[in-house]
């Protein structure tokens, strides 16, 4: 055979190959594609009466977010749901959250859905909510595109207006804090875990700083009269190993919303559950009506307390959050 010949015949193979692979990477990224639309119920179908689980996509000024969501099983004609929404932390996304809180589980026997934004990584690699960034518009941008997709659940699935709560951890917690004061009436709850208040830092360098607790929060209580004084009532819960968020955010939370009601701290009480790290829980009453909670609790990290063990960001030694999370907020609705 011919040098020539040996030639074309190794191109001819070449080609056929690179050809070949061409079309399964297409036919695979279609498959990809189709699949990524599809509600995640219709790829790993839940068990019987267990309810659906959507996907979901909202725009806004922030631009697009992927949501999940969480309906219950054989929600009647004319029912109107609670529903709370729930913003991930760094390092996670809404399946991961929804893993290890165990929300969907406990919505399913409560009958309340359960909203999941996505933070997209192109807008932060670690997928962490830009919460901090606030010199720049970039962080209330993205706040309102959270809000865009609350409003299309609203507006689409069977919710009661009157009964929406919102809980976040980590970065998720401190946006879920910018919602609730930017949107004081659409909130009759608010929850953070592990996080930092609102006003603690306007770009990535304040927000390090905030993270360790050594910025001050700037008074928004003071800023905001009116609508400090139309903040839904707080439930912060924190750990006393965190390393990542200090503990005297929590502390500092509570005394931004104590301090716009006029709130007094009560009694703390010790409680343990069975084997469960014990918690030092405090309620800021004004009059008769908790406005904060504040919960400790011992030996906890930066993780979501009572959540799935296997996760990251999820210590099931700890008293169980998403249980504490409902609680709260069905105590605020039942008001």
């Amino acid at each position: 055979m011919s040098r020539r010949r040996r030639s074309s015949g190794w191109a001819k193979l070449i080609q056929r190959s690179v050809t070949r692979v061409t079309r399964l990477a297409v036919s695979s990224g279609k498959r990809a594609v189709k699949q990524a639309l599809k509600p995640v119920s219709a790829r790993s179908k839940p068990p019987a009466g267990a309810g659906s689980w959507q996907l979901g996509l909202a725009t806004g000024p922030g631009g697009m977010r992927r949501f999940r969501l969480y309906r219950p099983p054989a929600v009647g004609f004319a029912e109107r749901l609670p529903l709370l929404v729930m913003l991930h932390g760094c390092g996670q996304d809404a399946n991961a959250f929804a893993t290890s809180t165990r929300m969907n589980r406990l919505a399913m026997v409560q009958r309340f859905l359960v909203l999941y934004p996505e933070q997209d990584r192109l807008a932060n690699a670690q997928g962490c909510w830009n919460w901090f960034d606030t010199a720049s518009g970039r962080a209330k941008r993205e706040a309102e595109s959270i809000m865009q997709a609350i409003d299309q659940v609203c507006l689409l699935q069977p919710v009661d207006r009157a009964r929406v709560a919102i809980a976040g951890l980590s970065a998720g917690a401190s946006m879920a804090a910018l919602l609730a004061t930017g949107h004081p009436g659409r909130f009759q709850a608010l929850i953070m875990h592990s996080g930092i208040p609102p006003g603690s830092a306007h770009s990535p360098l304040t927000a390090l700083a905030a993270m360790r607790g050594r910025r001050a929060t700037s008074p928004l209580a003071a800023t905001l009269p009116m609508m400090a004084a139309t903040w839904p009532p707080l439930l912060v819960i924190h750990g006393t190993a965190d390393e990542v968020v200090a503990l005297a955010n929590a502390q500092v939370a509570i005394r931004l919303w104590a301090g716009a009601a006029g709130a007094q701290a009560g009694v703390v009480r010790q409680v343990r559950r069975g084997k469960r790290l014990p918690m030092a829980v405090t309620d800021y009453k004004r009059g008769r009506s908790a406005v904060a909670t504040l919960v400790v609790v011992d030996d906890l990290g930066h993780a979501w307390s009572g959540g799935l063990a296997s996760q990251p960001f999820s210590d099931g030694r700890g008293p169980d959050a998403s249980r504490m999370v409902w609680a709260f907020a069905a105590r605020q609705f039942r008001r």
